[in-house]
């Protein structure tokens, strides 16, 4: 069913971002709506629905998808003229009895694209306390563990509802893995920004019956690294002569927050940002929404870091750190000479690594 479809049925714009197999299974538990009747308006067959509501049965395991499920009840229970056949109010883990109206499609996808760009990193989980109203992305160095991403509960529950993320160990502290259908959202809110910033208007639908040589020179005009091996990632694969690591664990996280401020100053006005006119001397001011204490707080500790490094030091670590350019990339831009990149990257990460050590706790990650 499209979207305007379900929000004219549901009465409730909040409501596009959830899959419509949810939809008739709460229609169908907590509204009373028959299968049949749901089948009619949904213009499938009743196997279908009976089929999905057996699925959401099954799924209702999963501490976030419960929790999701409760908050739709009072919604749709409502749009089917009934008060739900179960105590709609009964609050979740999180403590929460209703769906949050703040979260709209819009928000969903700007947080899920900063959260299952972590989780798509080796050894990254998504950990999610009991009765805790945030859950974390935490992920597994040699020297121990780091959190590197922090998300409101509510976009939790949505990224399980849509199947984006799988819980593999519940307990009082879940722990989720992202799904096969997690990276390629990832992969489809990607193209959507790129498209956004330049300026493309096409559906995915229509972008796919565009010619097939133009995109595939495209393609080669805008290499990029997958999500889940970053520059600093592969890097910090290499070895010296000696055999120790080229870029220690240290140098690493230094270069993810980074990174993570950078996504999160992202959240206000992604395709009015400039950071390269920062660097220039020239930053450009953009207003910020809903989030925007937070987004502030994240632009003024990316600007804080990037006056630190200076020219060239804060040109490389934008470029690899923040915007994943590959380092040849940056040395042919920035006219160096062949293999110099790594050198200098690690030279500004370093800095970059004394500048958050001097802030102390203030340079945590987010939350």
């Amino acid at each position: 069913m499209p979207k305007s479809q379900v929000t004219d049925t549901y009465g409730a714009g909040a409501l596009t971002w959830v899959p419509r197999a949810a939809l008739n299974y709460v229609a169908h538990t907590e509204g009373g709506a028959s299968i049949r009747a749901l089948a009619r308006q949904a213009g499938c067959h009743a196997s279908t629905v009976s089929r999905q509501v057996r699925t959401f049965e099954a799924r209702r395991d999963d501490v976030l998808v419960d929790d999701a499920l409760r908050r739709l009840g009072p919604h749709v229970a409502a749009a089917h003229g009934t008060s739900g056949k179960t105590d709609a109010t009964a609050p979740n883990q999180s403590g929460d009895s209703t769906l949050d109206p703040a979260l709209t499609e819009d928000r969903l996808k700007r947080h899920a694209v900063r959260v299952l760009r972590r989780l798509c990193e080796s050894g990254a989980v998504l950990a999610v306390g009991a009765g805790m109203d945030k859950a974390v992305v935490v992920r597994e160095y040699q020297s121990g563990t780091n959190r590197t991403a922090v998300v409101d509960r509510d976009i939790a529950e949505a990224m399980a509802l849509n199947a984006w993320i799988q819980c593999d160990n519940a307990g009082r502290v879940s722990r989720y893995r992202v799904t096969s259908a997690g990276r390629s959202m990832l992969a489809q809110l990607l193209a959507e920004q790129e498209n956004a910033a330049l300026g493309i208007t096409e559906t995915s639908e229509e972008l796919l019956r565009t010619d097939s040589n133009a995109a595939a020179s495209d393609t080669k005009k805008r290499q990029r690294f997958t999500v889940s091996e970053s520059p600093l990632i592969l890097l910090s694969r290499r070895r010296d002569k000696d055999g120790a690591r080229f870029l220690p664990d240290g140098l690493v996280r230094a270069g993810e927050r980074l990174r993570e401020d950078f996504e999160m100053a992202q959240l206000g006005d992604p395709k009015s940002q400039n950071w390269d006119a920062f660097l220039s001397g020239t930053p450009n001011i953009v207003p910020l929404g809903k989030d925007a204490k937070t987004v502030q707080a994240a632009r003024d500790r990316v600007t804080g870091a990037l006056r630190d490094l200076g020219p060239g030091l804060g040109d490389v670590v934008l470029r690899c750190c923040c915007f994943l350019e590959g380092l040849e990339s940056a040395e042919k831009d920035m006219g160096w000479s062949a293999r110099s990149g790594k050198i200098v990257l690690r030279i500004a990460l370093q800095r970059l690594k004394r500048h958050y050590d001097q802030m102390g706790e203030a340079a945590g990650m987010m939350g």
